[in-house]
């Protein structure tokens, strides 16, 4: 999961790129980048941390130019943090070239093998995105005649690209000398938004991963960019863009809705907020069904991304909602923490409840998801302490049974808590006294509900089927002995993700 950024405007583009980044926090916190572009020279800061840490005004005062990209980075397929993986890349052959890229290749090794013995390149870092930005490079090459490039040029080399690389990618590049390039992949898993800003100079246009950069930038939302397209904007302020896949489908990944993405987004037509309310009610409807003998005393949201769904369950049941836990925002970050015993430490100091809203009650706590269940049982056992009489638990979300190799690196197959479980079972792991799921396609309805014209999605994570039609058995295993050999620790479970979008203090 990561942000990109694209912009050509008439004004240093380097404040903006940075405000834009501050926005998109939420979508990756270990590396920061911004690119620019003056004249014919690109300017580029990048590095480990936040964006308010990786940026100084001397960094800021060398980003010179009114062309930018920039970058918000969160490791993917087990990599684990490397400040030479921080995004934007560059590459100067055969035009200077720098990009960023949200998603993942699940055919990068076989892209890198043939970028090294074919096409003559070499690839410097573990990233599949320096492996996507020389497959760029490449076909820019075989596709140019002569010595200048021209969009039709352009968007030929992106349908090479489309034919070589598998996988998600949502991708914004500055070609040197030429303007600003953005493309998705044919399937459109992960988001990309445009939105223009009219001056008294000409038109200015932004690329985001999220339509909230756009509202915060004054950038008014155009549409986003269709699966398999490619948009060009040249440093004379104009717009091309063309399909340049051959079976381009939307199939978005719900897990954006669920969780990753601002609730004020709107992304391929759906607003994240009004499909968050959706999933309460259909999480409402089935509770209805399947508890009728069980009284709820209270709804009580777990902090930030659940509450739209908890204060839509609570008011179709007609069920008191209240906050229970006040969330510290300022807390270290519980994944870098070696050890369950300074995990659940930083849990207990991550929330804290308050206790008149547990006291005597038969309380239901509603989330957003459950991955790993750490985060989950500690809650559970808090609530108790606070004097719950019972503690009743609901998921927004289905099961969390598989692996994401689309651009969430979620933890290994073996570290899923509801992988080989009933859901009785993980209600006795979590420790407590009654637990529901919401239903694949209640979700999928709640996600469809907000826009109709969306048929499908990218849901793999729950129902194991990959949309690439690439990912095998053998494949999941090699992603996890990846992880494993190199102890990388930075996986997505349920306390990391609510405590890296708290981080972000505007992303809720």
């Amino acid at each position: 999961m990561c942000g990109i950024l694209g912009v050509v405007s008439y004004t240093p583009a380097n404040q903006l790129l940075y405000d834009g980044l501050q926005v998109l926090q939420h979508r990756g916190q270990d590396a920061a980048g911004i690119a620019t572009m003056d004249g014919d020279t690109i300017h580029l800061h990048k590095g480990n941390g936040l964006v308010r840490d990786v940026f100084r005004t001397r960094n800021m005062r060398a980003l010179q130019g009114n062309t930018g990209i920039a970058h918000v980075r969160y490791p993917t397929a087990g990599s684990a943090v490397d400040h030479n993986e921080a995004q934007p890349f560059y590459v100067n052959s055969p035009f200077g070239i720098v990009l960023g890229h949200n998603g993942n290749l699940t055919n990068a090794e076989e892209l890198k093998k043939q970028l090294f013995v074919q096409d003559l390149r070499h690839v410097n870092t573990n990233s599949d995105s320096e492996v996507l930005l020389n497959v760029l490079a490449h076909e820019l090459q075989a596709k140019c005649k002569g010595l200048r490039l021209d969009t039709a040029t352009i968007f030929s080399a992106v349908a090479s690209v489309h034919q070589r690389c598998r996988g998600a990618y949502a991708v914004v590049a500055i070609i040197a000398g030429y303007g600003l390039l953005a493309f998705r992949d044919s399937h459109g898993i992960r988001p990309l938004v445009i939105g223009v800003n009219e001056t008294e100079s000409g038109t200015e246009y932004l690329i985001a991963s999220e339509g909230v950069a756009l509202d915060t930038l004054g950038f008014k939302f155009m549409r986003d960019i269709a699966p398999g397209e490619a948009v060009f904007v040249d440093f004379d302020g104009q717009l091309h863009s063309k399909q340049c896949s051959d079976n381009p489908v939307l199939n978005p990944c719900i897990f954006e809705y669920v969780y990753f993405a601002r609730p004020d987004s709107v992304m391929d037509g759906v607003s994240v907020y009004e499909s968050r309310l959706y999933m309460g009610e259909y999480l409402a409807d089935k509770l209805a069904r399947s508890w009728p003998e069980v009284a709820i005393d209270v709804v009580i949201p777990i902090p930030d991304s659940s509450r739209p769904s908890a204060l839509q369950l609570a008011n179709r049941l007609n069920i008191p909602f209240r906050e229970g836990f006040v969330k510290n925002r300022y807390i270290g970050r519980t994944f870098i923490m070696p050890g369950q015993a300074l995990r659940k430490k930083s849990v207990r100091q991550k929330l804290n409840a308050i206790g008149v809203e547990f006291k005597g009650k038969n309380v239901l706590l509603v989330d957003d998801s459950i991955v790993r269940g750490t985060t989950s049982r500690e809650i559970v056992q808090m609530a108790r302490d606070a004097g719950a009489l019972k503690v009743y638990f609901a998921s927004a979300a289905p099961p969390v049974r598989y692996p994401n190799v689309y651009g969430i690196d979620m933890p290994s197959r073996a570290e899923l808590i509801a992988t080989g479980r009933s859901d009785e079972e993980i209600c006795r792991e979590i420790g407590a006294d009654a637990l529901i799921y919401q239903d694949l396609e209640d979700l999928k309805a709640a996600v469809r509900k907000a826009n109709p014209g969306i048929t499908d999605y990218e849901s793999s994570c729950f129902d194991g089927i990959y949309i690439t039609g690439d990912i095998t058995p053998a494949y999941l295993d090699k992603i996890e002995q990846g992880r494993a050999g190199g102890k990388a620790n930075k996986t997505i479970d349920d306390d990391q993700m609510e405590l890296e979008l708290a981080m972000s203090a505007t992303s809720m």
